[in-house]
């Protein structure tokens, strides 16, 4: 998570994370971090199944887990963006999915350090959706096709 600034954000992010058995929730540069009062209201205890450690600097970090044999993805609608429903990728690879700011989305660093960017096909007249809500639906569909 990339500088996401509402803590029930970051709470349905955990329970998310916690639903899919992700291997670990980064909280990055401004996302608030356990034990605050609103992220854990939201995350109903999922802070205690859900590895997590925060990192300071996004694009510090997403260097570090590609050396790490990661595939940095920011879930973003940015220039040159795969519907999420073509995004191509093998069962056991290691991704790091980046979600960001609410208004501002990912960071333009953490962009660059991405290897590709995925965005969630929208018929509606607003062109987003909330954070929690966009990481659900990305988990969703990694997992469903991981498993098929």
């Amino acid at each position: 998570m990339d500088n996401v600034r509402s803590l029930a954000n970051v709470g349905a992010a955990f329970r998310t994370a916690d639903a899919f058995a992700i291997e670990k929730l980064w909280l990055c540069g401004i996302t608030g971090t356990p034990p605050h009062k609103e992220l854990l209201k939201t995350a109903l205890g999922a802070t205690e199944t859900v590895a997590w450690e925060h990192a300071p600097d996004t694009a510090a970090l997403l260097r570090r887990l590609r050396a790490d044999g990661y595939r940095p993805v920011a879930v973003e609608l940015a220039e040159g963006a795969e519907p999420l429903h073509r995004f191509a990728f093998e069962p056991l690879e290691k991704l790091a999915l980046v979600f960001g700011h609410e208004v501002f989305g990912v960071s333009p660093e953490a962009l660059t350090e991405c290897a590709a960017a995925v965005e969630i096909p929208q018929s509606g007249t607003k062109h987003s959706l909330n954070v929690s809500v966009a990481m659900g639906i990305v988990l969703w569909e990694v997992v469903r096709r991981t498993v098929e």
